[in-house]
């Protein structure tokens, strides 16, 4: 059994892809970036692409493609990448009050993430 010939470690949900679609339609290009805790616990942060400044201590994860022009780049950061590197994270929605910095709050529901681990087949390719 051969490598996969693509791996990613982002994904998203149909429902949430269809969110994405609309808030792209109010806001423009969207991005992500996975919080480490503090206010917002460990959510997915939604924002217009560029308002949240990614540096150094951020690594990319991947891009969302929600059918759009453009798809939504995953940001993470160091420390929460060192603890995740092992894991597909799927971004999802629910009902429920979102985090006041994103941009789904005001929708009455809130981003989530799924998770599972990589298999060695999926880490080979993305660390390789």
């Amino acid at each position: 059994m051969g490598l996969p010939a693509t791996a990613s470690r982002v994904g998203v949900t149909g429902e949430a892809a269809q969110l994405l679609r609309r808030l792209t339609g109010t806001h423009g290009p969207l991005m992500f970036h996975q919080s480490g805790g503090c206010c917002d616990g460990s959510a997915p942060m939604c924002y217009p692409d560029g308002e949240f400044l990614t540096g150094d201590q951020d690594v990319f994860l991947g891009e969302l493609d929600v059918e759009l022009d453009r798809a939504v780049p995953v940001w993470i950061s160091r420390p929460q990448f060192e603890y995740w590197r092992y894991t597909h994270i799927t971004i999802d929605v629910v009902p429920g009050r979102g985090a006041g910095f994103s941009l789904e709050a005001p929708e009455g529901v809130r981003f989530v993430i799924r998770s599972r681990m990589l298999t060695e087949d999926e880490l080979a390719v993305l660390d390789g």
